[in-house]
C-alpha cells in the first residue's frame, strides 16, 4: 500500500500497487479517483492516470492499521513523528498543473511541515476547527504572499474562503492595519465572521469621510462603492494586507473601482472569488495583475500567449496557462475535497440594509410605536402586522410600496423622486442588501451549473425573486407555492428534476418545505427567516435526501441590525437545545409562535427587539 501526499488538500491518498500495476483501492468509506503519476505498464517510464484512492487525514496516518504498507507509508510516518526520511516517488506522485512533471519530494515535505505548523497556530488563534484543505489554504496564502506579494484564492463557493482569509489576517495582525473590501451587502457579514472566529481582531466599518491612522490588529471593512467614491482616503494608509472579496467585481481594469483598488498601498493583496473567469480569460488577467502586477503586467502579451491561442483551441496554450498561474491561484472544487466535507455545509450570511431600507425600516417602526400595541388578542394582531412589515422591508422595500404592481409610486417613498422610489419602479437591484447578496450567489451557481432552490415564506417575495431573476439573468424561474393545483406542483417537480430543467426554483416555505424530492439541486438559499429552525431544516432536506450524491450547501440570509437578528438568536438557542436533547422542536411552526413570545414583552422591551441596532 502506498501513501501519496496531496499538497492542495493536506490529505493522504492511499492506493495499492500490486504485480506491477495499480490494483483496487483500500477498503474505506471515502474512495476517490485521483490523478497520480504511476509507472507505465511496461515499467519503462511514468504516466498520469486516475487511481482509486482512500483518503486519510494526516494525523490518522500514523496510527491507522494498514495492510502491507509500502516504503511511502513508512517514510511519511517517520516524517509525522518528527524525523527525516527520503521520499520514494510514490510518496509525492502528484502531477503539476501542466501534467508533464511530478511534484518534487522537497516541495511535498516543505508544504506538509509548514501546513502542520500553521494548523497548530490556528488552533490557538481561531475559535473554528478548520478542515485540512482550509488549513492548507491559510498556509498557501502565507507562502504565496511571501513569494509573490499576492494571491488569488478561487475555491468554489461553500468551501470557506472567508474563514481561510480570516486565518491569514489573524497571522499578520501584529504587523499593521489590514483592509477588507467587499460588496456592501457583505460588510456586516465580514464583521460578524471575524467577531465569531477571530475575536482577538478588532474591526471597524468605514463608509467614507476622514480615516484616522489605523492601529495594528485592526481590520477596516468597506464596500466597493465606498472604495470607488472615497478611494483616495484609503491610499493615505499603508496596509499590511488588502483583501478583495468577490473580486470578480474588479474584472474590468478600466472601471473606476478597479483603478481605485490598484492605487491602494498594500504589502499583500489577496483576491477571493469563486468565479475568476465569468466571460473571458482577460478577466483572469485583471485579477492576476491586481495581486501580482510584477508578474502579470503586460496585458497584450497575455492576450498573445494565452487568450488568442486558447480561443483557437490550443491545448498547449491552455497547459502553459495552468503552469503560469499555478504559483498564485488556488482553485479547489467541492468534489475534490469531498472527503473533508460534511454532508451539509451551513453558511449563515449577514446582509446589510441599504439606505433606503434603513429609512423604510425606521419609518415603519415609528408608525407602529405611534399607533401602539394594545392588549390581549389585539396586541398579537398588531405585533404580527409590525413584524411582517419589518421583515418585508428586510427582504425588499418595494414589498411595502406599489413598486411591484405598476402604480405611480405615490409620494416617492424612501428618498424617491415621486415617480417610482429610489431607482424607478422597474428597478429592484441595489435597493436591498439581501436581494443583492442572493443575486451574487445565484450568479455564481449559474456560472458553475449548480441548480439552486430559494425558499421564502412570503408569496410576494417569491414573485419578486422570479421577476428579478428574469430581469437580471434572462431565465424563467418556476415558483412552487400553495396556490397551485396538485397537478401543477407535480409538473414543477418533474421539470426541475429533469437533467435540462430550470437552474433556479423559488419555493414557498410552507408549500415546498416537506414531502418533495429535489435532489438535482445541492444548493439551498433561505431568503428570509422562520421562527423555528426545524421548519428551515425540513425545507433544506428537499435536496439532502436519498439520491443526493453531492455535498449540500445551505445558505441563510439574515439582515443585520434588525429583528431578523433576534430570530437568528432564537435559532441558535433552539439548536443548542436540540443538541442537548437530541430532538428538534417541530411544534408551533407558524409565525404566531414567535409573535406570542414577543407579545408577552412590555412595550419598551418589545420596541427594543424590533428597533434597528445602529451601533451593532
Amino acid at each position: 500500500m502506498q501513501a501519496t501526499y496531496l499538497p492542495d488538500r493536506h490529505m493522504f491518498a492511499l492506493w495499492n500497487w500490486s504485480g506491477g500495476a495499480v490494483s483496487t483501492a483500500p477498503p474505506a468509506d471515502d474512495v476517490e479517483a485521483i490523478a497520480l503519476v504511476v509507472p507505465t505498464p511496461d515499467l519503462d517510464g511514468f504516466e498520469v492516470t486516475d487511481v482509486d484512492c482512500a483518503l486519510l487525514e494526516p494525523d490518522r496516518l500514523a496510527d491507522t492499521p494498514l495492510d502491507a504498507p509500502g516504503r511511502s507509508v513508512a517514510a511519511w510516518r517517520q516524517l509525522l513523528a518528527g524525523g527525516d526520511a527520503p521520499l520514494p516517488i510514490a510518496a509525492h506522485a502528484v502531477p503539476d498543473a501542466t501534467g508533464v512533471a511530478v511534484t518534487s519530494a522537497a516541495h511535498a515535505v516543505a508544504v506538509f511541515r509548514h501546513t502542520r505548523a500553521v494548523a497548530t497556530e490556528l488552533r490557538a488563534a481561531l475559535t473554528a476547527a478548520l478542515r485540512p484543505y482550509q488549513v492548507r489554504g491559510v498556509s498557501w496564502l502565507r507562502e504565496t504572499a511571501d513569494a509573490h506579494g499576492g494571491a488569488v484564492l478561487a475555491d468554489e463557493m461553500g468551501l470557506g474562503k472567508t474563514l481561510q482569509a480570516i486565518g491569514y489576517l489573524t497571522g499578520r495582525a501584529a504587523e499593521g492595519p489590514q483592509l477588507v473590501v467587499c460588496p456592501t451587502s457583505l460588510v456586516g457579514n465580514w464583521a460578524h465572521e471575524i467577531e465569531r472566529f477571530a475575536p482577538a481582531l478588532r474591526t471597524t466599518t468605514w463608509r467614507g469621510g476622514p480615516l484616522e491612522t489605523v492601529a495594528a490588529g485592526t481590520v477596516v471593512l468597506t464596500g466597493y462603492p465606498t472604495l470607488r467614491l472615497h478611494g483616495p482616503a484609503l491610499t493615505e494608509q499603508r496596509w499590511i494586507t488588502a483583501v478583495f472579496d468577490e473580486a470578480q467585481v474588479l474584472k474590468n481594469p478600466r472601471t473606476q473601482v478597479s483603478k481605485a483598488a490598484r492605487t491602494l498601498v498594500a504589502d499583500t493583496r489577496i483576491a477571493l472569488t469563486g468565479t475568476p473567469v465569468e466571460n473571458h480569460l482577460e478577466e483572469l488577467w485583471a485579477l492576476l495583475n491586481l495581486v501580482a502586477p510584477h508578474q502579470f503586467g503586460n496585458r497584450t502579451q497575455f492576450r498573445r500567449r494565452f487568450v488568442r491561442p486558447i480561443a483557437e483551441g490550443s491545448v498547449a496554450a491552455a497547459a502553459r496557462l495552468r503552469g503560469v498561474i499555478e504559483p498564485v491561484v488556488l482553485a479547489r472544487k467541492k468534489a475534490q475535497v469531498a472527503g473533508s466535507l460534511p454532508a451539509k455545509i451551513h453558511a449563515d450570511l449577514i446582509c446589510d440594509l441599504t439606505e433606503e431600507q434603513q429609512r423604510s425600516y425606521d419609518r415603519v417602526l415609528d408608525q407602529v410605536v405611534d399607533d401602539g400595541f394594545g392588549s390581549g388578542a389585539q396586541r398579537r394582531t398588531k405585533v404580527l402586522a409590525a413584524l411582517t412589515a419589518l421583515k418585508q422591508v428586510c427582504n425588499h422595500p418595494a414589498l411595502l410600496t406599489d413598486d411591484l404592481d405598476g402604480g405611480d409610486g405615490g409620494d416617492g417613498g424612501d428618498g424617491g423622486d415621486g415617480r417610482n422610489g429610489r431607482n424607478g419602479r422597474d428597478e429592484l437591484a441595489g435597493r436591498s442588501g439581501k436581494l443583492d447578496l442572493c443575486t451574487d450567489i445565484v450568479a455564481n451557481n449559474l456560472e458553475t451549473g449548480s441548480p439552486t432552490l430559494i425558499f421564502t415564506q412570503y408569496v410576494r417575495t417569491g414573485e419578486l425573486l422570479v421577476r428579478h431573476c428574469a430581469e437580471q439573468f434572462g431565465i424563467e424561474v418556476p415558483f412552487f407555492h400553495g396556490g397551485l393545483r396538485q397537478d401543477q406542483r407535480s409538473d414543477l417537480v418533474r421539470r426541475f428534476q429533469s437533467p435540462d430543467g430550470p437552474q433556479v426554483m423559488v419555493l414557498s416555505l410552507k408549500a415546498g418545505g416537506t414531502g418533495l424530492t429535489l435532489t438535482r439541486a445541492a444548493d439551498v438559499i433561505h431568503f428570509d427567516r422562520w421562527w423555528n429552525p426545524a421548519v428551515e431544516a425540513q425545507a433544506s432536506d428537499r435536496v439532502h435526501r436519498i439520491g443526493q450524491t453531492r455535498t449540500v450547501t445551505i445558505t441563510t440570509l439574515t439582515t443585520g441590525t434588525t429583528v431578523e437578528e433576534h430570530i437568528a438568536a432564537m435559532h441558535a438557542r433552539k439548536s443548542t437545545l436540540t443538541g442537548i436533547t437530541g430532538t428538534a422542536d417541530t411544534t408551533d411552526t407558524s409565525d404566531m409562535a414567535g409573535v406570542a413570545q414577543l407579545a408577552l414583552l412590555d412595550d419598551d422591551r418589545l420596541i427594543e427587539v424590533l428597533r434597528r441596532k445602529r451601533a451593532n
